[in-house]
């Protein structure tokens, strides 16, 4: 990328359904790129009024110290992430961003997020109408991701064929396609003509950020001797804690020695995955949703982390990756997405189990917790792959490259 003055400014329209806006803390992929990408061009971020993960809406922006613009257009908002309130949500708020694009000055880029669709989909009518390049950048896989939730197989792909359909003319009108996975990447250009190729950038993380937050003591009281096994992220239908639970479960009754499990994170389950953890007699520390600095210094005081998935799930390659393989902690995994198992075993930085499988886990954690060398060999590895596939300072030069003014030209 050209420095400043250098070269051309481009005017870039980056619409996010699910960023952090400026005031809010977290390590949101979108948020990093409009700070970067405003260092050399006219960024304006286009995104909701609705905060998707607290379920309220929205203040007023202090932009003092933000180079780029930032518009929040109307939603409504919705309390359940599976409900009919949030479908009708985000058409309102589709409709809102149709508003606000056609009302704006043309910008030279549209970069969008995929997901939602309602909102991917306006915009990739408004560049194909107005003659605007249009990249996409793929987080996640909707309605594959609604169908692990509600899997009725013959109604559900009736059921969400409309969505499929949609996503097949937003990947197939997209200019550029940037993806979080290999996986997604393949998705998209399954019914895509218009490019070469896929970039794939993982969601990644910001080393240096990361480290200056995971400085410090613990965040909570170690005791002496005894080992930590940390989980970050949702606490869903997704990830699979009753299968670490009933590992941990496992270990006891065999009379092995068992690690202090920490769950960071909040989500639908949590109360459920609570009561499960007392009624085995477990000893679970549940924090709850963590600023993402205090979530670093946790993880890194953990001696292994746990990726447990269910399966099935469409996630790939997503953001607890990059902040487990920062910590330089061992990971215990039992995703099945090939992609991040064939790098848990390309750089030897953990174990992977059977889906879904208890026993497997609590032979795994049994494993590390027995052998400090290899906890620390397989700890170094992970660091190396978060600083050779996840530090963004590096990674997203990829993405950069897409918005010289040469290139942004459709």
């Amino acid at each position: 990328m050209c420095k400043k003055g250098a070269c051309d400014t481009v005017k870039i329209c980056m619409i996010a359904h699910f960023t952090d806006t400026p005031n809010e803390k977290g390590n949101n992929r979108f948020k990093y790129l409009a700070n970067m990408l405003s260092e050399n061009h006219d960024v304006t971020v286009v995104t909701t009024s609705f905060s998707h993960t607290t379920k309220t809406q929205r203040e007023e922006n202090d932009m003092t110290d933000v180079k780029y613009s930032l518009q929040m257009c109307h939603e409504p908002g919705y309390g359940k992430n599976v409900s009919l309130s949030r479908i009708r949500s985000h058409k309102v708020f589709a409709e809102n961003v149709k508003q606000y694009l056609e009302k704006a000055e043309k910008p030279d880029v549209i970069y969008c997020a995929v997901p939602s669709l309602d909102v991917a989909y306006v915009a990739a009518q408004y560049a194909k109408k107005h003659g605007v390049k249009f990249i996409i950048d793929v987080q996640d896989l909707w309605p594959e991701a609604f169908q692990m939730v509600l899997p009725i197989p013959l109604v559900g792909k009736v059921l969400f064929y409309p969505w499929k359909r949609k996503a097949d003319e937003i990947y197939a009108s997209a200019d550029e396609i940037v993806a979080v996975s290999q996986i997604y990447a393949d998705r998209a250009m399954k019914v895509n003509e218009n490019c070469k190729e896929a970039h794939v950038v993982y969601l990644g993380t910001d080393l240096d950020t990361f480290d200056s937050f995971a400085q410090g003591d613990a965040p909570f009281q170690k005791e002496e001797g005894k080992l930590y096994l940390g989980y970050c992220g949702t606490l869903g239908a997704s990830y699979d804690i009753p299968c670490v639970l009933s590992a941990l479960e496992i270990l006891k009754n065999r009379g092995e020695s068992t690690p202090k499990f920490i769950v960071l994170g909040d989500g639908p389950q949590k109360s459920a995955f609570e009561a499960m953890a007392q009624e085995k007699g477990l000893d679970v520390l549940f924090t709850g949703r963590l600023p993402y600095d205090e979530m670093c210094r946790y993880l890194v005081s953990c001696d292994m982390l746990v990726n447990p998935i269910v399966k099935g799930a469409a996630q790939s390659i997503i953001n607890k990756h990059a902040d487990y393989a920062a910590t330089g902690k061992a990971v215990v995994n039992t995703q099945e997405c090939p992609e991040y198992r064939t790098l848990v075993e390309r750089y030897q930085c953990g174990l992977n189990c059977a889906v879904g499988s208890a026993e497997d886990v609590a032979n795994a954690i049994k494993t590390l917790m027995e052998d400090d060398s290899l906890r620390t060999r397989m700890g170094q590895n992970a660091r190396k792959m978060a600083e050779e596939l996840f530090h963004r300072k590096k990674t997203y030069k990829r993405i950069e490259t897409l918005f010289s003014s040469e290139q942004a030209k459709v």
